[in-house]
């Protein structure tokens, strides 16, 4: 039996009338019945009930849902044998920091979900150091990440400088939008830093930024992640120097103000393998160009 049966029997089920069904298949009605009536000889089992409209046997409803299925099955390995052979990824795996995902992050993948369906996106929370590892060993395909690394196996992207806010607990003293804010004015409330580990990571980035101005914030915790460092500013527990987009999705009890400095900056970089010559990288780059040109 083959795949071509397969469809033949199919088409009748689904349009319940011979006429129809061979009008779809561009065959005439007399060969098409015969090649239904083979297949039931076959498998020495009756399928329909010839009738109008024609109606299936108990054995015919099971083979038709499976028949259904193994056709979809295989239209979709000859899509897939066809898409990697152009140099297209079954699956496109990117690994990310925290923060990117209150950047163009979503949005983009979004719009290349859109733009290749076929393709399967699996998302993956680490750290930047984390993403190098994974990149390498091909568990990953693309990395948004904030801390700058050299390997010349890996090429880097800067998609823009993101300026920083301080997230500080609703009620304190610093917490007034109408006031200017330099980093230097948080330089003696207690600190919250993440990621925790591995470093470097971009709780060094921020520290380097109190370094630069001869300082040394106490750090009251250091944590794993964004919204543990959040929690613990709502909490009172101290502030934290998170990236502007952070405030898009702010709670009720976390004052968002941004910083006055404007050399205080950490990058949004896109990493990934530098002999990657697939199609789905080349398409998700194209797509993170077009973003930067419509929102520059």
């Amino acid at each position: 039996m083959e795949l071509r049966h397969l469809r033949y029997f199919v088409t009748v089920a689904a349009e319940a009338n011979f006429t129809r069904a061979a009008e779809k298949l561009h065959i005439a009605q007399s060969p098409l019945g015969r090649q239904i009536k083979q297949i039931e000889e076959e498998l020495g089992v009756k399928l329909l009930e010839r009738q109008r409209p024609i109606k299936l046997t108990e054995a015919g409803r099971f083979f038709y849902e499976q028949s259904r299925q193994l056709l979809q099955r295989a239209d979709e390995i000859e899509s897939m044998t066809k898409r990697i052979g152009k140099g297209w990824n079954v699956h496109l795996n990117i690994g990310f920091v925290g923060s990117v995902l209150y950047d163009a992050l979503p949005k983009l993948i979004g719009q290349f979900r859109t733009a290749a369906p076929a393709v399967e996106v699996s998302l993956f929370e680490m750290t930047t150091l984390e993403q190098v590892s994974a990149l390498k060993d091909g568990r990953i395909d693309i990395g948004f990440g904030r801390i700058r690394f050299d390997d010349p196996t890996i090429t880097r992207e800067v998609l823009h400088e993101e300026r920083l806010s301080a997230a500080i607990p609703r009620g304190h003293r610093l917490s007034d939008p109408s006031k200017e804010l330099k980093l230097i004015d948080t330089a003696r409330e207690p600190l919250i830093i993440y990621p925790k580990m591995p470093r470097p990571s971009y709780a060094d980035q921020v520290l380097s930024f109190y370094r630069d101005r001869s300082v040394e914030p106490p750090v009251a915790f250091e944590v794993r992640e964004l919204q543990t460092a959040l929690g613990l500013v709502a909490a009172g527990a101290g502030i934290c120097i998170v990236p502007n987009s952070v405030s898009r999705f702010g709670r009720d009890d976390v004052v968002y103000i941004p910083l006055a400095d404007t050399d205080i900056v950490s990058p949004i970089i896109m990493s990934y393998r530098s002999n990657d010559r697939s199609t789905s990288l080349a398409m998700f780059r194209r797509l993170t160009s077009q973003i930067r040109r419509d929102e520059s």
